[in-house]
């Protein structure tokens, strides 16, 4: 297949290991995960350099801008080299890893209420044997 053509894009993120199988790339895709070019789009859309995706995968979104095109999964050095994520995309992203990080443990609000967690339960087995 020419360059001129493009990949299938269920193809293209599965080669560039968003996804573990072509299927669940699909379903993402049928699910209206994935945006080309700002439009919703169907597994058989072809992708080619230049084209801007936006993914959305749990709880992370994704913009690239697709470099390369891959048929066929190859190894994780080469995914990456398939595209570029955009800067606000990045930013993004590590504004909410770190937002995750300084999020307080939910059982911090029960101390004292309720089941013990597991880290109660080794402070009061201390207790005990002091």
């Amino acid at each position: 297949m020419s360059d001129h053509e493009g990949v299938r894009i269920d193809k293209w993120l599965w080669a560039a290991r968003f996804f573990k199988t072509r299927t669940l790339a699909t379903d993402a895709i049928d699910g209206g995960h994935v945006k080309l070019n700002n439009l919703p789009v169907k597994p058989s859309r072809n992708v080619k350099p230049g084209d801007r995706i936006e993914l959305v995968l749990g709880e992370q979104r994704w913009e690239l801008i697709v470099l390369a095109l891959a048929e066929k999964r190859g190894p994780a050095t080469v995914a990456r080299t398939l595209y570029e994520e955009t800067p606000d995309s990045t930013a993004a992203r590590e504004a909410k890893r770190e937002q995750r990080r300084l999020q307080h443990e939910p059982a911090d609000d029960l101390r004292g209420r309720g089941r013990p967690t597991k880290r109660d339960r080794r402070d009061m087995g201390r207790i005990r044997w002091e």
